[in-house]
This record gives structure tokens, C-alpha cells and sequence, in this order.
């Protein structure tokens, strides 16, 4: 596959656990990726891999992000919002600050991100943007409203976006990767993290590598879009 017939990804927060599996499995499968990170150290050390300095709170950033992309490649086939953050505390205690920086990284620059795609895969006819939300956006963990109500407001942004965007051929879906081990988990001990995994019905936590398989396959599907994918096996009531 020449290199002008590979799709193109354009990923956020790519230099944590589950944005390098996403990097690693979609060049895997022939994409050509941009990979949006805080601070450049390499370019991933693999080809067909670009790296851009991208802080999603930065509109200005997102926007160099998105013009490099084009101007390299000509076009944007997905965007994986991946960038998130934690602050956890009890709601009482939580402050102002931890609150507004939760909300800005995990939802409003996942908006900024789409916002600004948008248009470009408006004029393509033809896109996929993937929001990397949690299964906490609807069990409420204890000491995370902040992360709750961002990963929340995601699923809604999504099923907002699909609709508005569906006329266009731009497919929007969101994820509930699951726990898995990342910097993200790394904190936790051994005993919360043997919790989490007999939550599951399979009595184990997720892969960062399952999870970047399942989504590089998604972001090449044609006729989904507005859908909320669950990629452990906890499960939860219906109401």
C-alpha cells in the first residue's frame, strides 16, 4: 500500500500506556498516525509516525496539530481523543482548581479536538472520531464526580456529534476501555486492582493491546456511529 492510499490518525494523549498501544496497532494495520503529545521526545521510534506537540487544552495547539496533519498527508480519516487526567478526591474536598482541569482535559478538549476535525472531515465526506470515555461515566466511583461527570458529558457529546455529523458520512462512537495497566492505574494497590478484576465476569482487568486491536478496527468501520462500546466484562443493570 503506497503511502497515499493509508489512512490517517491523528491521536491524542499518544505517550500514555493506551495511546502508544493505539500508535503500535494502527501503524500495524497500515495507517499513518500522528501521534499528539505534551513534550516530543521521538517520534515513536517506528515509521510512518509523526509526532506533534498537543496540549488539548490548547486551541491553537489543536489547531497546528490539525494543519500539520493535512499539510503531511492531505487528509484526517480518525481522531482518538485519548488525553485524560485524574484528580480524585472526595467532593467536599475536591478542589475548584482539580475540578476545572479534570473537565478541561478530559471534555472540553475532547470538543476542541472535534470541533476542529470536523471541518476538515466535513469537506472529505468521511471521517471517524473516537472518544475514549469509562465505565465510570455511569457507575459514579466514590471520590472521582470530576472524572465521572467528564467521561459522562463524552457519551453525550458523542451521540451529539453523531447525529449532527452523520449527514456528512462522519462516523462518532465513544469506548469504555476498562481498567487496565497504565500510569493511570499505577497507583493503585494490589488489593484495588484484584477488586476491579473480580468486578469483571471474567475475573480479569483489560489489556492496553485488546483495547487499541478493537479500536483500530473500529475506526476503519463504515456504518457505526452514536454507539458507546464496553470492553470489559463488567456487567451492569439495565437501569
Amino acid at each position: 500500500m503506497s503511502a497515499s492510499e493509508q489512512k490517517v490518525a491523528l491521536i491524542t494523549g499518544a505517550n500514555g500506556g493506551l495511546g502508544r498501544a493505539l500508535v503500535n496497532e494502527l501503524v500495524t494495520n497500515g495507517w499513518q498516525v500522528v501521534a499528539g503529545v505534551r513534550t516530543i521526545v521521538t517520534d515513536a521510534d517506528l515509521p510512518n509516525v509523526r509526532g506533534v506537540p498537543l496540549n488539548v487544552t490548547e486551541p491553537g495547539q489543536i489547531d497546528k496539530a490539525i494543519s500539520t496533519t493535512i499539510e503531511r498527508f492531505g487528509r484526517i480519516d480518525a481522531l482518538i481523543n485519548n488525553a485524560g487526567i485524574t484528580a480524585d478526591e472526595l467532593c467536599w474536598q475536591l478542589s475548584d482548581e482539580d475540578w476545572t482541569r479534570v473537565l478541561d482535559v478530559n471534555l472540553r478538549g475532547a470538543f476542541l479536538c472535534a470541533k476542529a476535525v470536523a471541518r476538515q472531515m466535513i469537506r472529505q465526506r468521511d471521517g471517524h472520531i473516537i472518544n475514549i470515555s469509562s465505565f465510570g461515566a455511569r457507575s459514579g466511583p466514590r471520590g472521582q464526580s470530576n472524572y465521572a461527570a467528564a467521561k459522562a458529558g463524552l457519551v453525550g457529546l458523542t451521540q451529539s456529534l453523531a447525529k449532527e455529523l452523520g449527514s456528512r458520512n462522519v462516523r462518532v462512537n465513544a469506548i469504555f476501555p476498562g481498567v487496565m495497566p497504565t500510569s493511570m492505574t499505577a497507583k493503585l494497590s494490589a488489593e484495588q486492582l484484584e477488586e476491579f478484576a473480580q468486578a469483571n465476569a471474567l475475573g480479569r482487568i483489560n489489556s492496553v493491546e485488546e483495547v487499541a486491536h478493537f479500536i483500530a478496527f473500529l475506526a476503519g468501520t463504515q456504518n457505526i456511529s452514536g454507539q458507546v462500546f464496553q470492553l470489559d466484562s463488567r456487567i451492569a443493570p439495565w437501569t
